[in-house]
């Protein structure tokens, strides 16, 4: 078990779910010289871990959430002091509307904890051939369980923590699939409900493409 150091920053600007990269690069145009954790990248090379700054659209309104080191590296994002955003072809003044900080504890319990998941992009181009391929609801709900499971574990070995028991996954509702792009990719997404042992932090993201607001996870 552990507990995890999060910041939710809420702004009280509206933001598109197509708006959320601008966002993200109005941030980083901000600042000289953003750290590491604002962007994922090293050079010309990709930070491969759970990324611990995540950039989302919450209650359509903007949101920054932040986790273990990325909440001390946004205190470069405060410092800054000019919020005046170009979102594409609109100048947005960014007012902040909350700033929560809390430590929520991580494990693994013997009861099961219900939640929503949004816009979740759990199949590359390999799993969704063999996704493709199952025919009944019961395969590919045993399927989409097993990417859950491994996406909470990605969430878990990002924050530096490893589970010495069974994590499980049961997925109750999914909805009719759909379409986004995600870096110019079409890939299909997913909006769920589920349950499990792990007690997850609120509007973490799952699966990929998180650092963007895809696979925002709410408690119910």
């Amino acid at each position: 078990m552990k507990k995890v150091k999060i910041l939710y920053l809420r702004f009280k600007n509206d933001l598109g779910n197509n708006e959320i990269e601008l966002f993200r690069g109005a941030v980083l145009s901000k600042m000289a010289e953003a750290p590491v954790l604002f962007h994922n990248h090293l050079g010309d090379k990709f930070r491969y871990a759970y990324p611990l700054i995540q950039y989302k659209r919450l209650n359509g309104k903007a949101a920054i959430v932040c986790l273990e080191e990325g909440t001390n590296a946004i205190g470069q994002f405060f410092s800054m002091g000019d919020f005046d955003f170009q979102l594409g072809s609109r100048l947005q003044r960014m007012e902040i509307q909350t700033v929560k900080a809390q430590q929520i504890l991580v494990q693994i319990w013997d009861a099961f904890f219900p939640y929503r998941l949004s816009r979740w992009l759990p199949l590359n181009e390999e799993n969704y051939q063999r996704y493709l391929t199952l025919e009944g609801l019961v395969e590919r709900y045993a399927f989409l369980e097993k990417k859950l499971i491994g996406n909470i574990l990605s969430f878990a070995k990002g924050i530096g923590l490893f589970f010495d028991r069974e994590v499980v996954c049961k997925i109750m509702e999914v909805e009719e699939p759909y379409w986004i792009y995600y870096k110019g990719v079409r890939m299909m997404a997913f909006n769920i409900r589920f349950k499990s042992n792990v007690s997850l932090p609120e509007c973490i993201g799952l699966g990929k493409g998180v650092s963007l607001g895809n696979g925002t996870v709410f408690r119910v």
